[in-house]
């Protein structure tokens, strides 16, 4: 009778758990917002641009809105759309939630156009969402950083917000369209952000971000957060007082910028005196080289960034709710394409397709299985013309690493070679592919993906580019320095201090004895003697140093013929020149492209290419020779990456 009560009153509270988190949406609406709620998450936006003006849970604001006396957001001391006088002055910046490209434009340039595009009241309460749309006819959009007063954008903007009956959270995406009447345009830095309350005191990114982070803390500067992109597809912050986190949750990363290997923020603390806990979904990379999106003056293009989820939660500690997030993550990747996006540019699964194949390597010096195979379908690579910091005029090849203009499909491919590609839109792509142990990419041009049609490559032979027979090499090539000793504390700011007291005579590497882990320091960089040098938010060490030689030591039986080709891998640049030396001879330099800021904001990796060096390979002679390669003197922010060094011969 006992188990049969408790049977009874387990139904009941089930029953009544199952009531509470099953409430239908709903829209309420003002002359300014609307509000989404659905019984377990509420959100507000804002009519004029788009912007999430609050995110309530449990009855408690979540994002660092200012309120009134009354508990609402004051939209008067932070007003939507653009406000260059908000905390960060200079830029729109706001306390709560904002696309940096909102459907406002600048002030007094035109009206955004606010509906519901899916009203819950014909669906029974199951599905709730809104559309701010500002259109740019005449005007440019967004005033974020690096926009002029007068915009930067020529392009529509569209921005929704979705709610779910059941969901602990809420989705937005926006839609940019550049009809082919409109101008020539290029879009800047472009992100969500949302920033959080003052409860908010825990950061979780990845791994090694994961920690306690409130608001007196401070450890070196914003950039020791960064992380990749593709690896953590879900972050946010936790409360350890309120038990409740905010996460984004990228279901995809079609959207994304930068391919598999780009590093951004996704978390730091907001540099202002408020320091709100941000939380940051970066489309169009800005940093460590950054990404590019120009449309041509008669172009029709337009992208969909996005749906991504904000998504809330509770559980007993931090841990626990990262792990939550992670695995709702799980969750919404195993719903994409979402079914409910209507009206904008974005393929439902039936107009989509996978594409298939296998790669054979075919390489004297590699054998064994993949290991860490990226497999992707990207827009075929284009030229550029960029302008620099100081006037220079540079004409760039884009590939995966700094597009943001197209859509990319990546997947990590099997030990065998074989990989699936899933939720592929149609169109024109070029195939990429690198893998651990193997020295530049796989590259095919020219496949075409056909709608609701699955690809099969077949069976792709890999035959990796050698110029002759390899006769040694200095590290792995994996696209990243982390096989070079204190690569791991990349992280600290101070890092090129620990160079000249780890090496005070440079580094002697001797091929067959040394170990890249404890004799290769993972950064080139001038040698300082400067004492106290210190490091500076977002600068680097302020201090100067030497040239710096690294001497590659190696033994030849017999004095070879023919041509000897020094092939350097580079995984972040910030220097432009390595000069190289063979027995104390010239034998050449190797040009680097420009900097990408990987060393004064503490990267692990940035933007990975190849280059070479070719001299006469009569400078080496029978018995012990050194190659050396040296960095110029200057600031010891001025450097290089390395992910990967060989030196082959190509004999008469």
């Amino acid at each position: 009778m006992k188990k049969f009560f408790y049977f009874i009153a387990s139904l009941c509270m089930t029953a009544m758990f199952a009531s509470c988190s099953q409430n239908g949406v709903t829209i309420t609406e003002t002359e300014e917002t609307y509000t989404l709620d659905n019984g377990i998450v509420s959100v507000m936006v804002a009519k004029s641009s788009g912007d999430l003006v609050s995110v309530r849970h449990q009855g408690k604001e979540l994002l660092a809105t200012i309120l009134t006396e009354d508990g609402q957001p004051d939209l008067e001391k932070d007003p939507p759309g653009a406000n260059p006088n908000g905390l960060n002055r200079g830029m729109t910046d706001h306390q709560y939630g904002f696309w940096s490209h909102d459907a406002m434009g600048p002030i007094g340039t035109g009206d955004a156009i606010a509906t519901i595009t899916i009203d819950p009241k014909k669906n029974f309460g199951k599905r709730a969402e809104v559309s701010i749309k500002g259109i740019s006819k005449g005007r440019k959009m967004g005033t974020g950083p690096g926009a002029s007063q007068d915009g930067q954008f020529a392009a529509d903007i569209d921005i929704r917000f979705t709610m779910e009956k059941g969901q602990s959270g809420v989705y937005t995406y926006c839609t940019f369209t550049h009809p082919a009447d409109y101008p020539k345009t290029a879009i800047g830095e472009a992100r969500f952000c949302a920033k959080l309350a003052p409860m908010f005191d825990w950061i979780s990114v990845d791994k090694t971000v994961n920690f306690h982070y409130p608001k007196d803390y401070f450890a070196g500067d914003k950039y020791v957060y960064t992380a990749p992109q593709y690896a953590n597809r879900a972050f946010g912050w936790s409360s350890t007082t309120e038990n409740i986190g905010i996460y984004t949750l990228n279901a995809s990363m079609e959207y994304m910028s930068g391919g598999p290997t780009k590093i951004e923020f996704m978390g730091h603390r907001d540099t202002n005196k408020e320091a709100a806990a941000c939380m940051l979904n970066y489309w169009r990379s800005s940093h460590y080289g950054g990404a590019v999106l120009s449309v041509d003056e008669g172009e029709e293009w337009s992208k969909t960034v996005g749906p991504f989820m904000i998504y809330v939660n509770s559980g007993e500690n931090p841990e626990a709710m990262y792990a939550d997030a992670k695995a709702k993550l799980a969750e919404e990747s195993a719903k994409w394409p979402y079914e409910w996006v209507e009206g904008v540019n974005y393929p439902k699964a039936k107009e989509r397709a996978t594409v298939t194949g296998k790669f054979n390597l075919n390489d004297p010096y590699v054998s064994g299985d993949f290991v860490n195979l990226n497999v992707g379908l990207v827009a075929p690579a284009y030229t550029l013309t960029e302008n620099g910091y100081n006037g220079e005029v540079y004409n760039d090849e884009i590939n995966w690493q700094r597009d943001a203009k197209n859509y990319q499909f990546w997947t990590i491919g099997a030990a065998d070679g074989s990989f699936a590609i899933n939720n592929v839109r149609p169109g024109k792509y070029s195939l990429y592919a690198f893998t651990d142990g193997v020295l530049g990419e796989y590259l095919k041009t020219d496949i075409v993906v056909e709608a609701g049609q699955p690809l099969d490559l077949g069976e792709l032979t890999w035959t990796p580019v050698r110029k002759g027979e390899q006769l040694w090499e200095v590290g792995i090539a994996n696209r990243t320095a982390s096989e070079f000793t204190m690569s791991s504390g990349h992280r600290d700011p101070k890092i090129p201090l620990k160079y000249p007291e780890m090496f005070p005579n440079d580094v002697d590497f001797v091929i067959g004895q040394s170990d890249p882990a404890k004799d290769w320091f993972y950064m080139h960089i001038p040698h300082t003697t400067e004492l106290g040098a210190e490091a500076s938010p977002f600068f680097g060490v302020m201090a100067k140093g030497y040239a710096t030689p690294y001497d590659i030591i190696f033994d030849m039986e017999s004095v070879p013929a023919g041509k000897a080709i020094l092939r350097v891998a580079i995984n972040g640049t910030a220097t432009s020149k390595i000069d190289v030396a063979v027995n104390g001879k010239e034998a050449g330099t190797i040009a680097l492209r420009r900097s990408d800021g990987v060393i004064s904001r503490h990267g692990s990796q940035a933007i990975w290419y190849e280059r070479e060096c070719e001299f006469d390979a009569s400078m080496l002679k029978a018995g012990k020779n050194t190659l050396t390669l040296t960095v110029p003197a200057g600031s010891v922010n001025d450097g290089v990456l390395y992910d990967y060094v060989r030196l082959e011969l190509a004999k008469n």
